[in-house]
């Protein structure tokens, strides 16, 4: 029988799982085997400069409380996993797809997204929307255009009307 300590401390890590995944947007499950721990502290970095951060959990743990979530992704917890998450639901979800074009060894398994799950198609379809700063910028772009149109236009209306 395992030791009281142990298991409150089991069920502490296991909560722990459940408060991460309750709290953010974005939970992506990914290998990552095969990485120094230079290209680690790289990709700790970029994942905080995005709002976002991941950590290594035992696979039973994890498993335990996502069923909890009622979230079945076993079939994807086999092998060393590491969890990022993040309050975005695409900042997470971008720089693991681009940490994994430099190093191959990271592999994207899963992902919950705004507790939908998704599988590695889905997180690289949505690591290609561009981020949230830059689909404001292309709104905002988009509201100038039509407004400098607008205008020429408007121009070209009071010309004609000034040589009738």
């Amino acid at each position: 029988m395992a030791n009281e300590k142990i298991l409150a401390k089991k069920q502490e890590i296991i909560d722990e799982i459940k408060s991460k995944v309750e709290n953010n947007a974005t939970i992506v499950l990914f290998d990552y085997r095969g990485i120094t721990d230079n290209d680690a502290k790289d990709l700790r970095r970029a994942l905080r400069e995005a709002g976002a951060d991941y950590k290594v959990y035992k696979n039973t743990l994890m498993a335990r409380a996502l069923s909890d979530l009622k979230i079945d992704i076993n079939d994807s917890l086999v092998g060393p996993s590491a969890l990022a998450y993040g309050t975005d639901q695409i900042a997470p979800i971008k720089v693991l797809s681009e940490f994994a074009k430099k190093n191959p060894a990271v592999i994207l398994k899963v992902g919950i997204v705004d507790g939908e799950v998704s599988d590695s198609e889905k997180l690289a379809q949505l690591a290609t929307i561009p981020s949230r700063d830059g689909l404001l910028t292309m709104l905002a772009g988009g509201m100038i255009a039509i407004a400098k149109d607008l205008s020429i236009c408007l121009d070209l209306y009071a010309k004609q009307k000034e040589e009738n």
